[in-house]
């Protein structure tokens, strides 16, 4: 069993940066970031492969986040930055049985509970 805990999210104005990690106990293969605004259906952000070689962003963030992990750490990070309103939702890791980048949600195996981000106009 995985269990993966997010923490980084808070308040920031519009223009600001933010870092999240996602800290994974037990064996992780690839793993992705998905947000969840409020009325709206959970989205994919971005994703890495196990190696971290591969990568693959929404176009609504590419150039702005950048996604990174550290197996040595069992950690996978999320650097945001020029953060706009339009960002503000929750946003959790997620964890698959498999090496290769997945940008759905049915493709993923395990979840975290999510943080807050919240972006201030």
């Amino acid at each position: 069993q995985v269990q993966l805990v997010e923490s980084g999210g808070g308040l920031v104005q519009a223009g600001g940066s933010l870092r999240l990690s996602c800290a994974a106990s037990g064996r992780t293969y690839a793993m992705g970031w998905f947000r969840q605004a409020p009325g709206k259906e959970r989205e994919f952000v971005a994703a890495i492969s196990r190696s971290g070689v591969a990568t693959s962003y929404a176009d609504s963030v590419k150039g702005r986040f950048t996604i990174s992990r550290d197996n040595a750490k069992s950690t996978m990070y999320l650097q945001m930055n020029s953060l706009k309103p339009e960002d503000t939702a929750v946003y959790a890791c997620a964890a698959r049985r498999s090496t290769a980048v997945a940008t759905t949600t049915e493709l993923y195996d395990y979840w975290g509970q999510g943080t807050q981000v919240t972006v201030s106009s």
